[in-house]
């Protein structure tokens, strides 16, 4: 037997730690040999939506990278101790800017806190922190995304022909540890509660959906059908996740398509709108979100004000937010995501769904 020398075996111990270490995200991932971290990214998971892998990722690395500051971007993968951890081997590398997308509002503040505590500073990134400390928060207008979905129904409604007999309006909200799902709601609520109050629509049964996750969507909305028996006319759901876990629940039991929200203008969510099952999905330009956290950090980094346009309350203050444009994504206007490169058109018209792109 070949016997491995010493030497050997401290290269292959010292090759494992750096594997480990860059497979956890503790490395900067801009620069030949970076010796720090200036700008930390801390993403929430990989199954409440496909944009934090696809989108927010890559265009943050690109961002930061054309800004020449070094970062470290990270995946939490829905684990509030693990993005603590990934947090604390930033701050480690010398990260004085945490971006961050909180998994729940204690984790959260407490990671924010890391930073501040220390003379770094914090940006929220999509989601608000409640009572946390950083200096902006950076986000897509929620009550405008809700007023979207809500306002798409109601169109959807219209057009089948049956908004005048008072149809029966299901909700799916988002994750309840999410504010996110809180400030969508409100902009739903703007538009249904009058509609509810009036008697134009039946408000039906009603839930927040844990962790975002379709695995948890699909049997709450197959009870809400067991409920009803299957009287259900139309579904607002937070996100194309969800709308998805909805469609697989109306294929399940043979029944046809009903006016369904969504959100994220995923793949899966655009075939579903070509072949008929979904009604809409908001679209937000992760790009533009991106590019405007990375200059947030940049701002930080030198001292600087980052951009706001607005405030949002954060407990008994005012955190200054800049808030993004929405739009609605149909039948009608689904091209542009190719055209914006958010999409391609090989990711959705491909198999069954190549016969409906035009």
């Amino acid at each position: 037997m070949k016997m491995i020398s010493r030497r050997s075996v401290v290269l292959l111990l010292a090759l494992a730690v750096v594997a480990s270490l860059a497979a956890t995200g503790a490395f900067a991932s801009a620069g030949k040999k970076a010796a720090s971290v200036q700008v930390c990214v801390l993403l929430p998971d990989t199954k409440s939506s496909v944009r934090w892998v696809q989108f927010d990722a890559p265009d943050f690395a690109k961002a930061l990278k054309t800004a020449g500051v070094t970062y470290s971007i990270n995946n939490a993968l829905n684990d509030p101790q693990k993005q603590k951890a990934q947090a604390q081997a930033c701050l480690a590398a010398g990260a004085k800017v945490v971006v961050e997308t909180a998994l729940d509002n204690g984790s959260a503040a407490s990671i924010e806190k890391l930073f501040t505590s220390s003379g770094g500073k914090a940006i929220d990134y999509d989601r608000q922190v409640i009572g946390g400390s950083a200096s902006v928060y950076v986000t897509f207008d929620g009550k405008k995304v809700g007023q979207a979905q809500a306002n798409g129904i109601v169109a959807a409604l219209k057009a089948k022909g049956i908004y005048t007999k008072k149809p029966v309006v299901a909700e799916l909200w988002g994750g309840p540890t999410d504010q996110n799902a809180f400030w969508f709601k409100s902009g739903n609520d703007a538009v249904f509660n009058p509609l509810y109050k009036s008697g134009a629509l039946t408000k039906g049964p009603q839930q927040f959906v844990p962790d975002w996750l379709a695995t948890n969507a699909g049997p709450i909305f197959a009870q809400m059908l067991v409920k009803t028996n299957n009287k259900i006319d139309a579904v607002l759901a937070a996100n194309d996740n969800i709308a998805g876990a909805v469609v697989a629940d109306l294929k399940a039991r043979h029944l046809s398509p009903i006016p369904l929200s969504g959100q994220d203008a995923t793949a899966q969510g655009i075939q579903y709108i070509l072949a008929g099952w979904q009604t809409g999905t908001v679209y937000k330009y992760v790009p533009l979100e991106a590019n405007a956290a990375a200059a947030a950090a940049v701002a930080l980094l030198n001292g600087k004000t980052p951009k706001s346009n607005t405030t949002r309350a954060n407990g008994k203050k005012k955190e200054p937010t800049l808030t993004l444009p929405v739009e609605w994504i149909t039948k009608a206007n689904y091209k542009q995501l190719f055209t914006q490169h958010f999409l391609k058109k090989s990711e959705v018209c491909i198999g069954t769904y190549k016969q409906y792109c035009k």
